[in-house]
Formats: C-alpha cells, structure tokens, sequence
C-alpha cells in the first residue's frame, strides 16, 4: 500500500516517512504544494497525509482542487491549527480525518489503517481470505494460525490483494501501488511475487484471470 506524505516540517516529514516504511508503506513525500499537487494527481496512493499550513499551495486549496478533480484517495489532515473552525473547513473541504499537531505517530498509523480499510470496503481490522489471515497493525501474515514470513514487497501485495478481494486488480495497477517512485518499477517482478506467495499460501489461493491481472477471494 502506497502513502502520500506531505509536510514541509523536514524532521516531521522524516518521522512520519520512516514509520509509515516500518510498518509496510511504500512511502513518498512533498514538502511544497506544488510538489504535492503533482504526486497527488499523477500517482497512484492508497491514502495521503495532508499538513495544512504549506509553502505555495496552501493544504485547504490542493484539497479542495483534488476533490474537485475527481481524486477519491483518502486524506488525513495534520495542522497546528487547532480550532473547530479550522476542523469543519478541512472536513467541508474533503478530508476524511483529522488530527491537530501535536501528534503520536502511533495514531496517525491507526487512522490511515482505518482510512484504507474503508476506503476498499473492509470493516474487520484483520484481513481474512479461507485459511490467510493478515494484520496491518502488525505487518504479520499467517496461514492457519501459523506465522508465514514475507518480504516487504510480498506483504505489499499480498496486503492490496486482500484490500481489494473479489476484485481484479492489473499488474499495472499492483505496481503503482506497492513501489515508491525511487525504484525501477519493472512490473515482471510482480509475477515473482505472486509465484512466490502462492508457493507460500498455496497455489490456487491467488487466481490470476488471463489478460487481465490477479484476483483474490474470487473463484478460489
């Protein structure tokens, strides 16, 4: 799962990055509204976390402007601003949670768990499909109740996989959304994931619907 951070904070920016790169996101950050505005309408996230008070761009503008686009991608707002009034305009303006600086990293983690959850429709805070189960709050797979072990690139798609169950979701699509910008994004590789979590979970637990990408939760 990909995050969007944008914070012009350098050692809040840091924080919230090496966390969220901890706990399994592929990460990007933008320290201006421009920058921001840009990842945010030319890549693909499954969740970003908006500071209000930014150079250029102010956050309540580029919200504004993304919902306005048609960008559906969940927003946590983070601000200084702590006032009800400044709480209603960044939910009137399309954020889907808020938080007042200071923070717990902790939570803003919990938060955009809940935000993604929602987002792909899931309501447990555990995944579950037959016999797998997966905790985003632990980065933790098992199979039966016994631990599986992955890599991070294997946990990030068998996670969206699971996100989006029942789902056919392409290989450009997989790709979008479990690299960061900063790697060669090589979509073959997705197909070394993907044999390499079947010979984990089993081999028919991910489908792969011909010409079209890999399916979890469908006719499996």
């Amino acid at each position: 799962m990909r995050i969007l951070v944008v914070e012009d904070e350098a050692a809040l920016s840091r924080q919230l990055v090496e966390a969220l790169g901890g706990a399994g996101y592929a990460v990007e950050s933008a320290a201006d509204g421009e920058r921001a505005d840009l990842l945010a309408t030319t890549e693909g996230f499954d969740a970003m976390v908006l500071d209000l008070g930014l150079p250029g761009i102010d956050g309540l503008t580029l919200l504004r402007g993304w919902r306005e686009a048609g960008v559906t991608t969940p927003v946590l707002v983070l601000t200084a601003r702590g006032s009800w009034h400044e709480k209603v305009m960044g939910i009137d303006g399309g954020a889907d949670d808020y938080m007042a600086k200071p923070f717990r990293v902790e939570e803003v983690l919990a938060r955009l768990r809940a935000l993604i959850r929602r987002a792909s429709g899931q309501t447990a805070p555990e995944l579950r499909c037959g016999p797998v189960a997966l905790d985003p709050r632990l980065a933790k797979v098992t199979r039966d109740g016994v631990p599986v072990k992955l890599t991070a690139h294997e946990y990030r798609v068998l996670s969206y996989l699971m996100h989006h169950r029942g789902r056919v979701v392409s290989q450009g699509e997989l790709v979008e959304h479990i690299y960061a910008q900063s790697f060669d994004r090589d979509s073959n590789t997705v197909e070394v994931f993907i044999a390499r979590l079947r010979r984990k979970l089993g081999s028919v637990f991910i489908e792969t619907v011909r010409g079209l990408g890999y399916r979890i939760g469908g006719s499996t």
